[in-house]
């Protein structure tokens, strides 16, 4: 794991930019197309504010979900409206964005259905060009939460999870994670030194140090690097 300490959240962000352009750049380049799941919480929102300014494929770009609450459809919990939101702007089309689709019935078919929009339109078994994933200071990341039976899934790419701060979740699980070309981390808060320490040390003992490490990029600032 590649590891990146710098100043303040704010800095974080523009490194975060930099790195999801080169990714993007090179997967265009390579493969006509840019896959990249991002995350919710509170890291990436500055990160997505930037990044839509910035001159990259957007033609090429396809926006999916690391993780997503169980909500109505436009529920202010839901992240897919923030993500909406910030990249809209940047030019991108209805059709390039791929959310879970938590308003679902049946929410474990409206899972499957989602590991088959990955199938259809990344390959089979997907692989993502990026996931941008985050740290919560229990040592989860993605909706896989400790002590939760989803981290024990290994045959299935998207799942749901048991209750978290008030909702449940739909998640990509590890196989899918693994896969990816290109892992990026974005760490920040005081409140993340421990489980930053334990990630760091390759601690399997919280579910963020069980997804592999040789494609990872770990940007954090100061105050959770301790």
């Amino acid at each position: 794991m590649d590891l990146e300490i710098l100043e303040d959240t704010t800095a974080v962000a523009k490194r975060a930019v930099e790195l999801i352009i080169a990714a993007a750049n090179r997967a265009v380049s390579a493969r006509g197309c840019f896959n990249i799941a991002l995350s919710g919480g509170h890291s990436p929102w500055t990160m997505l504010e930037l990044l839509r300014n910035e001159s990259m494929p957007w033609h090429a770009v396809h926006v999916y979900q690391v993780d997503e609450r169980i909500a109505p459809a436009r529920h202010a919990d839901l992240n897919s409206q923030r993500i909406h939101d910030s990249l809209a702007g940047a030019g991108l089309s209805e059709r390039q964005f791929h959310f879970m689709p938590v308003d679902a019935p049946d929410l474990a078919e409206a899972a499957n259905v989602y590991a088959g929009i990955l199938r259809e339109l990344i390959g089979t078994p997907p692989v993502f060009d990026l996931v941008q994933l985050g740290l919560g200071s229990d040592g989860h990341t993605a909706s896989l939460v400790p002590g939760d039976p989803v981290l024990e899934i290994a045959d299935r790419d998207v799942a749901l999870a048991g209750p978290y701060q008030g909702r449940l979740r739909m998640t990509l699980c590890y196989p899918v994670l693994d896969r990816a070309r290109q892992l990026l981390w974005i760490v920040t808060g005081s409140e993340k030194k421990a489980a930053l320490r334990q990630l760091l040390a390759g601690d399997t003992m919280i579910p963020a140090g069980r997804i592999r490490r040789d494609t990872a990029t770990l940007v954090a600032d100061r105050a959770a690097a301790g």
